[in-house]
């Protein structure tokens, strides 16, 4: 079935010499998986291996057999030309470990169009404003909502947050967060990117890292551990 569609790169894993196999979240199809022949052959400009970075933003003309096996891209164009998440080390940095939580949190073949547009005006506004050291964290609480386990803050005045059932509580089990714990998460609701209004240190930043990328892994069924987040690390 011939298709055209909005696709947001997540992942690009070399096959032999000279091809990639591209994952894609697309706009009308969900997750897609493609075979892009010769893509670091310097006469296939038109499917070259510089379109499949990290959270690229692509129109897509496909060929979908929808056979469980890989997808075949025949023409392509960027959406969005990045003019500073290509560019700007941190934003890169960001972009690449973005990418492979998307990659390893996105696992349905199915379409979801608020997903997608969520994802393609946050990674504009992204490229378009100054860097902000908090995105990340923000980034990754608001797509908790799309994958289905946002945290219940109604009672987010309580003591302790309970991973397992995604909410604030006053009873404390082995598995919560503790009390400190608690007050930094509490903090990640009221990032902003209009208002800054918190300030996190880089201690914070990186605590609060751990406790999200914990719930996550609580939360996805077989959520690989995070390697980029090494490069956090360094940048702050």
């Amino acid at each position: 079935m011939q298709v055209k569609t909005e696709a947001v790169v997540l992942s690009a894993l070399r096959y032999q010499e000279k091809s990639l196999v591209v994952r894609c979240f697309t706009r009308d199809f969900g997750l897609k998986t493609y075979f892009i022949r010769n893509a670091f052959s310097a006469k296939n400009k038109s499917l070259n291996s510089a379109y499949f970075q990290p959270l690229n933003l692509l129109f897509i003309d496909a060929v979908h057999k929808n056979k469980g096996s890989l997808e075949y891209i025949n023409e392509l164009k960027l959406m969005y030309p990045y003019t500073t998440i290509s560019l700007q080390f941190y934003k890169n940095s960001v972009s690449i470990f973005l990418a492979e939580i998307l990659s390893h949190a996105v696992k349905e073949e199915q379409p979801n169009n608020e997903f997608f547009l969520f994802l393609k005006t946050t990674l504009i506004w992204f490229d378009e404003h100054e860097f902000y050291a908090d995105f990340h964290l923000w980034f990754l609480l608001k797509i908790t909502k799309y994958l289905g386990f946002y945290p219940d803050d109604s009672d987010k005045d309580s003591l302790y947050f309970n991973p397992n059932e995604g909410s604030f509580t006053m009873q404390y089990t082995p598995n919560c967060f503790n009390e400190d714990e608690t007050d930094l998460f509490r903090k990640v609701f009221k990032l902003s990117l209009t208002e800054k209004r918190i300030h996190l240190t880089n201690t914070e930043r990186k605590t609060l890292l751990k406790l999200l990328l914990l719930y996550f892994e609580t939360h996805i069924v077989g959520f690989k551990p995070v390697k980029s987040i090494e490069i956090l690390s360094e940048l702050f």
